[in-house]
């Protein structure tokens, strides 16, 4: 396995996670124009969160998630572990244009299930080399159960 190179300075090497994350929280909030008018227009369980509270709990967990990648970095971690990590920001940026800028419920359904999947892979190849970046996986994969949840009900209930 090919470890990610590692003369980077430590600040640098968080900055680019944090830029990193950044890009796919911009391209969520590109696609998401009217997500405050599609969200209280759609039919939603009496669970549903207010939509003033995605944006506050996503800022949150969007630095987490660049924290976890970066002490994933500093335990070792390597290109094909870093794969996980990848992916779920990849998914993660596609959830929110298919699901509010198509308008596309189930398909963000399956996606976002997907989604689920690799941040527990994420979560489990982190752990190997440092428990602190897979625990900080944790409150991203919580709070993606519940959005996964919350989107079976807007299927459902659309």
């Amino acid at each position: 396995m090919t470890t990610v190179h590692r003369s980077a300075p430590a600040p640098i090497v968080l900055a680019g996670f944090v830029a990193a994350v950044a890009v796919v929280a911009a391209v969520g909030s590109l696609a998401a124009t009217r997500s405050r008018s599609v969200y209280e227009g759609l039919n939603q369980p009496p669970w549903a969160p207010p939509g003033w509270l995605f944006g506050p709990v996503w800022t949150v967990l969007y630095l987490l998630i660049a924290v976890s990648g970066w002490l994933f970095w500093r335990a070792g971690g390597t290109r094909r572990e870093f794969a996980w990590y990848a992916a779920g920001l990849v998914l993660n940026a596609a959830w929110t244009p298919l699901f509010f800028a198509a308008g596309a419920y189930t398909s963000a359904l399956v996606e976002i299930v997907v989604l689920d999947l690799v941040i527990v892979g994420t979560a489990l190849v982190f752990r190997r080399r440092s428990t602190a970046a897979a625990a900080l996986q944790l409150p991203y994969l919580a709070w993606t159960l519940f959005a996964t949840s919350l989107n079976a009900a807007i299927v459902v209930l659309n």
